[in-house]
């Protein structure tokens, strides 16, 4: 049967199961309008014609306290709260026949979560006349016919069965390609479109500081104009199709004290102007420059006030500031938290009272709305809450939703369309570009990469990642797609070229006693040696070693923090006893945060980090392991050489990392390791490239100016690549406090051998400014030094200019 008969069928057969709603009222749809409170006449809020502030206010007048109450909830979809798949007649008797916020998560056949598994979720037109079906329950159900907001996660692609996979925000970070990130954002938004979702819970914009932190790998890195330019792409790229982007996690919620996730989440001990300078400042960059429609406030407190009760955070920052004219949905449990963690409120009502006049529009929590909602109703009733609070909140929101045209268009009518516009072979390449670009070369030693394969023609693969599947996957990403493992890639890429490569797992990713042997170390079990001796035989027999050692995601994400950073378990040991059959070894490193490999780095000659690539990564790791294309991923947080120097990172204040005395009086510091194994925006390329001709537009500028710095990048090797060309900026002398230099610029360019392009960098005001000791934002006058390289280390240019008044 052929696809586009076969997809008619499926809608046919939907639209035939969806009786119950359009039976019980007259038509409601008319050629320019909507008729959603089913009065016979066009009310404000009904006309399109209107500006968006006089129809919210029309509905916001129609509305009961429930109705109102109902717009400040989510209902999480199939499998996880809601436990139908389409509507039913039941639904009149649910509480959300007052209408609700928004519905998460509906029929996106979640993944690893068996009872959110559903047949609408594929094929994709199937799953946009599902939802469709679901909205029309809203619209000509519901007294005012008020349409829910469909949200979604999407932080590494779409979280939805078969959508467009792309690796772990880290591995995007690793980019720095931010033409690239917004094709990606694109992607993401436009298969959200047609599949029927109407906001993604994307990007993450937590900054992360402390690699122990479980969710490193969710984040961009650890820098925040670095964060802010790729959060920036994809807000852009996602709402350019007419979808809400909602920015997460506002706010400081990356830096839990000790690095502490799960049931920690709070904490953090940062600084007044460092919170505003570090953690703060990627929201208000994306905010005021790409306009998202929405913001999840965090679990944590700052300085003892929970976020998502501060009107600090969510009001005077958030609103007032910033611009945000969004609404604010909590982290699921956040407002719960207010009571039964932070404990600064007396009970649960009190906690809601507390997080809606702090500024927070949409309660969210695995649990049915009801929960939430009927000590919702006893607080206003009881005269605890004012209503002219709901009725902000509820304007917030409702303002989105008519900003969405979920008024106008509420039901998506090119049904059919879906299965041509969601992962298509376009959005693959995307795909397989981003991940390709994501790789970083730390180590190679005397070139040993690219492989050479006329003179290694037989390679062993080991590793406990080498077969590994499911960090390919995580639970905020699309599920479902076909994955080639590191192993096959390499098999299936040997067989082009005639190479012998064989397999031994070698070792575990981690150890029986973990966690506890990262803090009491145990001797080598039977088995364990036993796993190992065939890697070694294999090892001695073969030219070339390709280990494929790290973290899976049972060790890395959400609620998984560590104690350590080595390699966990016994890896270490199996590469010890590699190293020992004398042969070259290739280490790939999969992993969601920087690892202390410095035994790895000392004895190995080749080391490459791959993050966690998306299901392409055996055809992707082979590829440039033999050479297919030059690695050009940088590292978007540094690598620190012990736990101990935790936390240690890049921007940092003068003299904050530096190293002991080892003269004079207090000289008996010589017992401390420092500096970085590997540093912020560092990566190496198959190629080399030369910088030259650092040129400023002018010497000196007033605080207002904007000035011009161009840069010559040549590239002076033998095979075609791309570098990174960084931009650093240092205050020489300010009145608090500054970083010794700040990222202020970045450009990925591709050259030829030979080839050379001149590149332009603009520096704005903003990118000089300081928050002064009266906390206000300001460009002070006097002198700015300036560098460019290719690392925040390797910074070959340096020239100077003045600020003056």
């Amino acid at each position: 049967m052929p696809n586009q008969l076969k997809s008619s069928l499926i809608i046919s057969a939907l639209s035939a199961l969806y009786l119950h709603s359009s039976a019980q009222h007259v038509n409601i749809y008319h050629k320019d309008w909507i008729d959603f409170n089913k009065n016979g006449k066009k009310d404000i809020y009904e006309d399109p014609k209107q500006k968006i502030a006089s129809r919210v206010e029309d509905l916001l007048r129609q509305m009961t306290v429930q109705e109102k109450a109902n717009q400040t909830v989510t209902l999480y979809g199939y499998g996880r709260v809601l436990k139908d798949e389409q509507p039913t007649a039941a639904w009149d008797k649910e509480i959300w026949k007052h209408g609700l916020a928004n519905i998460d998560e509906m029929l996106n056949s979640l993944a690893y979560n068996k009872s959110a598994k559903s047949s609408f979720s594929y094929p994709f037109s199937r799953h946009a006349q599902a939802l469709n079906n679901v909205q029309k329950w809203f619209v000509e159900n519901t007294r005012l016919g008020i349409p829910v907001d469909f949200t979604n996660e999407g932080i590494h692609g779409l979280n939805h069965d078969r959508a467009t996979s792309l690796p772990a925000p880290i591995n995007i970070g690793s980019t720095w390609n931010t033409s690239l990130v917004r094709k990606a954002g694109d992607i993401i938004g436009r298969e959200a479109k047609y599949l029927g979702y109407t906001n993604v819970y994307t990007p993450i914009l937590d900054v992360s500081r402390d690699p122990r932190w479980g969710r490193v790998v969710e984040t961009y890195g650890e820098d925040p104009f670095h964060i802010a330019e790729m959060g920036k792409q994809v807000v852009l790229g996602i709402q350019q199709n007419g979808v809400a982007s909602t920015l997460k996690h506002y706010a400081v919620y990356s830096v839990p004290k000790g690095g502490r996730d799960g049931n920690a989440r709070t904490d953090p001990h940062v600084g007044f102007r460092e919170m505003h300078s570090l953690h703060l400042y990627p929201f208000k960059r994306v905010i005021k420059e790409a306009k998202p429609l929405g913001v999840m406030s965090s679990y944590n407190d700052y300085d003892g006030v929970p976020v998502s009760a501060s009107s600090y955070f969510l009001q005077d920052l958030l609103r007032r500031e910033y611009g945000f004219e969004g609404y604010v949905v909590s982290d699921s449990e956040a407002l719960e938290f207010i009571y039964n963690k932070h404990h600064v409120a007396a009970n649960y009502k009190d906690a809601i009272k507390q997080a809606l006049e702090a500024g927070l529009n949409v309660r969210t929590n695995f649990d049915p709305p009801s929960t939430y909602l009927t000590p919702l109703m006893e607080l206003i009733e009881e005269g605890g809450l004012d209503i002219k609070i709901l009725d902000q909140r509820v304007r917030e929101v409702l303002t989105v939703k008519f900003k969405l045209g979920l008024f106008d268009h509420p039901l998506r009518e090119d049904i059919a369309i879906a299965d041509k516009k969601v992962h298509t072979p376009a959005d693959e390449e995307v795909s397989l570009q981003m991940n390709k670009e994501s790789i970083v070369l730390l180590k190679n030693e005397q070139n040993l990469l690219p492989i050479d394969v006329n003179k290694y023609k037989r390679i062993l693969v080991t590793g406990p990642m080498a077969e590994a599947t499911n960090y390919t996957t995580s639970r905020y990403g699309p599920s479902n797609n076909p994955i080639t493992t590191i192993k096959d890639g390499i098999i299936n890429y040997g067989k082009t070229k005639a190479l012998r490569v064989d397999y031994a797992k070698g070792v575990d990713v981690v150890d029986k006693n973990w966690p506890e042997s990262e803090i009491i170390p145990t001797d080598l079990s039977g088995e364990e040696l036993e796993k190992m001796a065939e890697g070694v035989r294999l090892g001695k027999e073969s030219d070339l070693i390709i280990a494929v050692m790290g973290e899976s995601e049972r060790e890395v994400g959400e609620s998984r923090s560590r104690s350590d950073l080595n390699l966990p378990g016994k890896q270490r040991d199996y590469l010890m006893k590699l190293k020992e059959t004398g042969k070259p070894i290739v280490l790939v490193l999969v992993n969601g945060r920087p690892l202390t490999v410095n035994w790895e780095n000392k004895y190995l000659p080749a080391i490459v980090e791959s993050w966690f690539l998306s299901n392409q990564s055996g055809n992707v790791l082979a590829e440039m392991l033999f050479g297919g294309y030059s690695p050009s991923g940088k590292l978007p947080i540094s690598f620190p050489k012990s736990v101990g120097q935790v936390e240690m990172n890049f921007p940092t204040k003068p003299a904050a990392q530096a190293g002991q005395p080892g003269v004079g009086p207090n000289g008996w510091g010589n017992s401390r390791v420092v500096g970085f194994l590997y540093p912020f925006g560092y990566g190496l390329s198959y190629t080399d490239f030369s910088f030259s001709n650092l040129q400023l537009a002018k010497k000196q500028i007033r605080p207002t100016d904007s000035l011009t710095v161009t840069v010559d990048i040549e590239n002076i090797g033998k095979r075609k690549g791309a570098e990174v060309v960084q931009l650093y900026i240092k205050d020489v002398l300010s009145s608090v406090t500054t970083y010794e230099m700040d990222l202020r610029g970045f450009e990925k360019v591709e050259l030829n051998p030979g080839e050379k392009k001149t590149l332009q960098f603009t520096i704005l005001p903003a990118h000089l400014e300081l928050l002064d000791q009266h906390n206000n934002w300001t460009v002070e006058p006097g002198k700015f030094e300036l560098f460019i390289g290719n690392s925040s280390v390797n910074l070959p240019l340096k020239d100077s200019f003045e600020v003056v008044n």
